[in-house]
């Protein structure tokens, strides 16, 4: 019975969506209300026990390493001021027991490509891919569903939800049978189809549980849509010779990487904020 202890989190993307604000900031430093979306992500990681974050990064990301690492002259300020809640946030943004690894993505080659950079750190073992801009809100975490999916089959998983047949062309779709509720074994998946030709309306949805066999078909590819290469085309020679499955998550996806579902995000963690949602519900009565 194989465990996920690692996951993978590409960001070495320019954010050229959300220009000028990522012209000198990694978009996964942005924050939603107080905390950078590469945390949410990390913190999801680790509800699901995961203990080696392991990040492809690239230029002008030193942002992310600096948050993750400790900041001796910001600790011992606060701690002679005095300010012991505020030291206990910045000291808790990546638990003692995590191990927090860079990896440098040279060129701009596509997600299918950062995945294959971390071969030499998840070697044999099956591992999770989070994608920081899709934050996704649920009562049970969703990597932490998706590994408790993957310890029942051991096999891969792709985190999927239903999207309008007009918005196809903007993800990877998946064409499935289903096996339970919420779960389908997956046999056909294509990058970014038009809606005509789309084989369904259920998108990947920026989490994987992936076997180490990826790999080797990752280096095995050509370069594909944009002349990238996809983690899809690699997903797609996957299933070939191993069983994959799309789990329907519970939970609520907010798209970060466009401007309109980050500030669906603001709005609805706003409004879960212990010190905030008071006070903020109140406000957004007043908003014309």
């Amino acid at each position: 019975m194989k465990k996920i202890t690692k996951a993978v989190f590409p960001v070495a993307g320019m954010g050229s969506r959300f220009l000028p604000a990522t012209k000198a900031t990694a978009k996964e430093m942005l924050p939603v209300v107080d905390k950078p979306l590469i945390q949410y992500a990390v913190e999801e990681a680790v509800a699901a026990g995961i203990t080696d974050m392991v990040f492809i990064t690239g230029r002008n990301k030193r942002a992310i390493e600096d948050h993750f690492d400790k900041a001796y002259e910001l600790e011992a300020t606060l701690e002679a001021q005095g300010k012991t809640e505020l030291l206990r946030i910045v000291q808790e943004v990546v638990p003692k027991h995590i191990n927090c690894i860079y990896i440098r993505q040279a060129e701009p080659l596509g997600l299918g490509h950062a995945v294959l950079c971390a071969q030499p750190v998840i070697q044999d073992e099956p591992f999770a891919v989070i994608l920081a801009d899709d934050l996704i809100d649920g009562a049970v975490p969703i990597v932490q569903q998706m590994v408790s999916v993957f310890a029942r089959h051991q096999c891969s998983v792709l985190g999927v939800q239903d999207v309008p047949r007009s918005q196809t062309s903007q993800y990877g779709i998946v064409s499935a049978t289903n096996m339970e509720p919420n779960l389908a074994r997956v046999h056909g998946i294509v990058e970014k189809p038009r809606p005509e030709v789309a084989p369904s309306t259920l998108a990947v949805v920026g989490r994987y549980i992936l076997t180490p066999r990826i790999f080797h078909h990752l280096a095995q590819i050509r370069p594909g849509a944009g002349g990238e290469i996809q983690l899809t085309d690699g997903i797609a020679a996957l299933m070939q010779e191993e069983k994959l499955l799309a789990y329907r998550f519970e939970g609520i996806r907010y798209d970060c990487g466009s401007k309109l579902g980050y500030l669906k995000a603001q709005i609805a963690f706003g409004l879960k904020h212990e010190e905030l949602r008071a006070e903020f519900a109140e406000y957004l009565k007043t908003v014309p």
